[in-house]
């Protein structure tokens, strides 16, 4: 089984973007518009308030309690790349 990788460092790239780097290496620049869906994610569509996102429990976390796994992120797309 492998670990759960862990985000270790994001920063806001533009738009609803933010690059991540995570403890096994990898770095990408991740779109989180496909995964702002449902209610705790509505308040992350204000661009003023995606961008106060913040690392905890070893992934992308924002104030109001929402947060992606980092398996999720780790597995999603690079701008750019095919889905």
């Amino acid at each position: 089984m492998k670990p759960i990788p862990f985000v270790t460092a994001a920063d806001f790239r533009g738009d609803f973007c933010i690059h991540l780097r995570f403890d096994d290496g990898v770095e990408k620049t991740v779109d989180f518009r496909p995964y702002l869906h449902g209610p705790v994610f509505v308040p992350l569509m204000e661009p003023a308030f995606f961008k106060t996102f913040r690392i905890e429990g070893g992934t992308v976390a924002w104030p109001n309690g929402a947060d992606i796994a980092p398996e999720t992120l780790h597995a999603a797309p690079a701008i750019g790349e095919a889905a």
